[in-house]
């Protein structure tokens, strides 16, 4: 065994992975990188920004867009420092508690940005399938509590399974598949009794994201049904229109999981290009496009969003 997979294994310090292959090109690579991150920054700040200075959009629609935009901020807060550093050449390994702690933050803030989207949801499908008790529905309290709710769901049932990480044993070379950590990684490097973690995280994602995702669908089906009971063809168009932003924001969140959870499970064989780009697009694709899309399809964000950058011509 050579003396770098001596260190590998005995170490308590695991290698993050980049491009590889494109290690000459990493500070080419860097400025796309960090432009991406720059507009995760500037486009949620830009949201909660707004969302908070208008009062026009102090409705439970922008309360939870400004929950997304906040979750959506942290992610991206989340992997800056090891994504960027690498390609800046200042981190190449990290340290075990490190690692655990970046991976709580990356699942559970995934778990809340599902739980966010759910929320999401279900104010579309009272706005559209019960328009008249919209406002005594979705109250500020209620809004308030709901919030507390993916807070504490999204925070509270993840640390069984990420503090068990820390008493593993890692006796397979500390190499990760990404330049973040994540839990299927870590556990993939383990020569310890993993089936806790296995049950137990399975047991997340089916009681998280796979219940999220089928409510959502159930909730479309009902808004679909409802909308279809409208007479006027217009009315029908434009009570879907108020949920056109929304779909496209599950669909970056769910569509990018679905990728990189396949190819943990059934991809060992592929190239570690495709590891690498899937998991970028998981942490990056969500944060990057949700301010685009809201600021785009929601005609509300828009006109403030270009009131703002008129008054700042001037």
């Amino acid at each position: 065994m050579s003396p770098i997979s001596i260190f590998n294994v005995n170490s308590s310090r695991f290698i993050l992975t980049g491009f590889p292959g494109l290690e000459v090109h990493y500070l080419w690579i860097s400025i796309p990188f960090s432009s991406i991150y720059a507009t995760v920054f500037l486009g949620n700040c830009m949201v909660l920004h707004v969302i908070r200075t208008e009062p026009s959009l102090h409705q439970p629609m922008f309360y939870f867009l400004a929950m997304l935009a906040l979750t959506d901020l942290c992610m991206g807060l989340s992997t800056m420092y090891t994504v960027l550093g690498i390609l800046w050449g200042f981190v190449r390994e990290i340290s075990l508690d490190s690692c655990i702690a970046q991976s709580y933050f990356i699942h559970g803030l995934s778990f809340m940005e599902s739980s966010v989207l759910l929320a999401m949801a279900f104010d579309r499908y009272i706005a559209i399938c019960n328009p008249l008790r919209y406002s005594s529905i979705l109250t500020n309290d209620k809004i308030m509590k709901i919030g507390v709710t993916i807070l504490c769901r999204s925070s509270l049932l993840i640390p069984p399974v990420i503090i068990r990480l820390k008493f593993l044993n890692y006796c397979r070379p500390h190499i990760l598949s990404h330049s973040f950590c994540l839990h299927q990684d870590l556990i993939r490097m383990a020569c310890s009794d993993i089936r806790f973690n296995s049950i137990y995280g399975l047991a997340l994602v089916i009681s998280n994201l796979l219940l999220d995702a089928v409510l959502i669908l159930i909730s479309y089906i009902m808004i679909l049904h409802a909308v279809l009971a409208i007479a006027s063809r217009e009315e029908r168009i434009k009570s879907l229109q108020t949920c056109v932003s929304h779909i496209c924001a599950v669909s970056v969140f769910y569509i990018p999981i679905i990728g990189l959870t396949m190819v943990h499970r059934f991809g060992k064989h592929l190239s570690p290009w495709v590891h690498v780009l899937l998991g970028n697009i998981y942490i990056l694709f969500p944060p990057l496009m949700n301010p685009i899309i809201y600021s785009i399809k929601t005609q509300q964000i828009r006109r403030r969003v270009q009131r703002l950058f008129n008054f700042k011509k001037f």
